[in-house]
């Protein structure tokens, strides 16, 4: 678990089901992500690999609570989706959303950058990828403020996509002190 100002982050639990759904049933969430909703059994399947992901990768993805209330604003974390984008591979990958609701308060950066402070600590991952629809601003001005920068716009799915990375603080802070 994983505090900050606003919010908790949490493992996702089976109660989640109903949220879960609401939010990967949204068209607000799926516009930019396939823009077809995701059917229930999608939806529970999204839930036990979320599950399965901490076992297998040692990382994955957290439900963002709100602290003061317990409401569930949206989820977020890292992944190996196994992508097939050569930009993506032997990295995590973040990724977000966030329920309508919760929407440009700043929830999916706080709770990300959370995320990836922990990934920092936890993990031996010197880059971080993470890819985004060219034509959601949200998503990309929030991977913007988290430190990823565009590498790329391969096909994906025949669609395009913004590629980012983001260097891990200590490989940053190496990287410009060797080119100074």
């Amino acid at each position: 678990m994983i505090h900050t100002e606003r919010l908790r982050l949490r493992a996702h639990r089976r109660e989640d089901f109903a949220n879960c759904r609401a939010l990967w049933q949204h068209p607000e969430t799926i516009r930019f992500i396939g823009g077809v909703a995701q059917d229930d059994q999608a939806v529970w399947f999204r839930l036990l690999r979320y599950g399965g992901m901490w076992p297998m990768l040692g990382f994955g993805f957290w439900v963002f609570e709100d602290k003061a209330t317990g409401a569930y604003l949206g989820e977020g974390g890292l992944l190996d989706a196994m992508r097939g984008l050569d930009g993506l591979a032997g990295m995590p990958e973040a990724g977000w959303a966030c329920m309508p609701e919760a929407a440009g308060r700043g929830i999916a950066t706080e709770a990300m950058r959370a995320v990836l402070t922990w990934a920092d600590q936890a993990l031996d991952a010197p880059r971080t990828g993470c890819i985004v629809a060219p034509g959601n601003t949200p998503s990309l001005r929030v991977a913007e403020k988290l430190g990823f920068e565009e590498v790329d716009r391969p096909p994906f799915h025949g669609e395009p996509i913004v590629l980012m990375h983001r260097m891990a603080p200590a490989r940053q802070a190496a990287r410009q002190s060797t080119s100074a």
